[in-house]
């Protein structure tokens, strides 16, 4: 079984930072992707970054070049958001998939003041 917290939530101007974490417990396997995921009210949840084991990142257009999605270790996910804006606010979602199955963290409220 796998949990997952997020964390780093909070409200911030536009144009402001924040550095959401997931810290990931359990049976985790060192072949996963790991993702953040949003989904604002009366929306879909949509995908923001995911990172593959190897590394490798991709990103929703719409946060290209102000996100950056990245692993601390094998336990802990991170994502700084820089140049935030209005309708980036949203309940962030952690994400893991393994062997088939994914689970998801709780969430965490980021609200963007403009």
């Amino acid at each position: 079984q796998v949990q997952l917290m997020e964390s780093g939530g909070g409200l911030v101007q536009a144009g402001g930072s924040l550095r959401l974490s997931c810290a990931a417990s359990g049976s985790i396997s060192s072949r996963n992707v790991m993702g953040w995921y949003r989904q604002a009210p009366g929306k879909q949840r949509e995908l923001v970054a995911l990172i593959f084991s190897g590394g490798i990142t991709d990103y929703a257009d719409s946060v290209k070049g102000r996100f950056t999605i990245s692993r601390v270790n094998a336990n802990t996910l991170d994502l700084q958001m820089n140049s935030l804006k209005a309708e980036d606010t949203s309940a962030y979602y952690c994400s893991l998939r393994q062997y088939g199955y994914e689970y998801w963290g709780k969430g965490t409220l980021v609200t963007v003041s403009s």
